[in-house]
């Protein structure tokens, strides 16, 4: 059973776990992390969903998840990429790009502070069969992601990576 820190819109702690799966309370919201890896050519790690996957099956994202309850953003940022890529960064090597509080998105609840990490990674992803999350995964530049979208095999809620000011050159490396 996983447990979530619950939040009201304004990330102020409430001080209640949730568990997850049950429906949130009203004007409550957990944290979501999404974690980009940026190498110094300005290419991201991203990776493919497995074909198990009960939602989005296939897909293309960037690495991310719940931060589960006791957890801060950037420990669940940390973790997500263990779990999923394989991969220990360093707190230091990344930086909170951007925070969002998204209550209803295309008419579904996320009731999330969705919580946007780059990180500076060079290396390959040491994916595992075992955790049934991630079927593989590609450095690909701006263009490539992009091209992923316009033809649906990317999660559409990741459209800020084409709007939101950090990712609009694509290959601003963190200092």
């Amino acid at each position: 059973m996983e447990l979530w820190d619950l939040y009201s819109r304004e990330r102020v702690p409430l001080g209640r776990a949730h568990v997850r799966g049950e429906a949130l309370p009203e004007n409550c919201f957990h944290l979501v992390v999404h974690v980009w890896l940026q190498n110094a050519q300005g290419k991201y790690l991203i990776s493919q969903r497995e074909e198990s996957r009960p939602t989005f099956p296939l897909m293309w994202e960037t690495t991310g998840g719940s931060v589960v309850a006791g957890e801060d953003s950037l420990t669940g940022a940390l973790r997500e990429a263990r779990e999923e890529l394989g991969v220990v960064l360093s707190p230091k090597a990344g930086r909170l790009v951007f925070s969002q509080a998204r209550d209803w998105v295309d008419g579904q609840r996320f009731g999330d502070i969705l919580d946007v990490w780059c990180f500076n990674f060079e290396g390959q992803p040491q994916l595992t069969q075992a955790d049934g999350e991630v079927r593989e995964a590609r450095w690909m530049d701006r263009q490539e992601i992009e091209a992923l979208y316009d033809k649906g095999k990317l999660i559409k809620t990741l459209n800020y990576f084409f709007t939101e000011p950090y990712f609009i050159n694509g290959t601003e490396v963190i200092q």
